[in-house]
């Protein structure tokens, strides 16, 4: 009797225990894939749902955003400078079958095929367009990796490039060249103003010339301004043209 009981105690234990097996609780932002037999059957979830021991079987996805940090990079641009990149990749699972079925191990294959898209972008740009446009570049990469990712049911919503670091000799390239750019811009302004003020000039002797009376009111101003100086004893031209105004004045 006791060897008898033992094996029904031990029956009803495994029975208990296949019973609480078959139910799994799933929470709202996780799947079951599920599989007969081996073969792909549905997608379960939220909520509680039944897995039949040992003729079903379960795989749980986890449906929220995943950030992945792409290791640093070494990439050389197009105009051949040797940078060290690296970047963070949002994405998240939106079809589990695929995401199960259609690959291994996906996040593993999206952080191998994040690395690759971001020395291949990047090695066809410049160094000036890495550190100047850098909005560019992460929407052309987050558009290959959506797209290569989309047979595995995985949606990439961001990329962001985080760090480009340079060597201090590039570094050092990269500060001449910033002074020299604003060397130029410093001259290409003075040289701007110097134009306007040759141009004021010539428009002020046009209109002056149109009057001569206003020509000898401008140089009585001048002399006025002259006098109002601190000095003792000026020597001015007298233009010839006031002298004859005068003259014709005594005349009349």
């Amino acid at each position: 009797m006791i060897p008898g009981l033992y094996f029904t105690a031990t029956i009803i234990f495994i029975l208990i225990a296949l019973i609480a097996y078959m139910f799994r609780v799933l929470r709202e932002y996780e799947r079951g894939v599920i599989f007969l037999l081996g073969r792909f059957y549905k997608v379960k979830g939220p909520g509680l749902i039944i897995v039949i021991p040992i003729i079903q079987q379960m795989v749980r996805v986890d449906l929220r955003t995943v950030v992945m940090d792409v290791p640093t990079q070494d990439v050389i641009s197009r105009d051949n400078v040797s940078v060290k990149v690296n970047a963070v990749v949002y994405f998240r699972v939106v079809d589990p079958q695929k995401a199960i079925i259609q690959v291994e191990h996906f996040y593993e294959a999206t952080s191998q095929l994040s690395q690759t898209t971001l020395r291949s972008v990047l090695g066809q740009h410049e160094l000036d367009t890495m550190l100047t446009s850098r909005d560019k570049l992460n929407s052309h990469i987050q558009d290959i990796l959506d797209q290569q990712t989309d047979a595995w049911g995985i949606k990439v919503s961001n990329v962001e490039i985080k760090h480009v670091d340079l060597d201090e000799s590039m570094i050092r390239a990269i500060a001449k060249q910033a002074e020299a750019e604003r060397v130029r811009r410093a001259k290409v302004i003075h040289a701007e103003g110097e134009y306007e003020a040759a141009e004021q000039l010539l428009n002020a002797a046009k209109r002056l010339s149109e009057q001569p009376q206003a020509i000898q009111l401008r140089y009585l101003q001048t002399l006025t301004e002259i006098a109002g100086e601190k000095s003792s004893t000026i020597v001015f031209p007298l233009p010839m043209d006031i002298m004859q105004s005068i003259s014709s004045h005594k005349k009349l």
